[in-house]
């Protein structure tokens, strides 16, 4: 497929693709060069990738959504106190 760049360098995508990448207007994309080629993914689904790869971290890690959610707890009463003894 072929798209034109236009006088602002806008282009419009074609609506096979976006109907194929599932992307809707005000839907947001990164831009890249890879090996002189530009490579437009959605934003969605880079955020996808992302949370898969932790989601695998933790499972390699072995530590539970439960063990990782006290120690945030932990470590948020920790600062709240720390924070309200330097006001007093």
């Amino acid at each position: 497929m072929e798209v034109v760049v236009r006088p602002k360098r806008q282009v419009t995508l074609p609506k096979e693709i976006c109907r194929q990448l599932k992307i809707t207007p005000g839907d947001t994309l990164e831009i890249s060069l890879e090996d002189s080629k530009l490579v437009a993914r959605p934003k969605k689904k880079i955020a996808l990738e992302a949370l898969s790869e932790i989601q695998q971290a933790f499972k390699r890690s072995g530590i539970t959504e439960e063990e990782l959610q006290q120690a945030g707890h932990l470590v948020r009463r920790k600062l709240l106190r720390s924070r309200h003894a330097a006001k007093a």
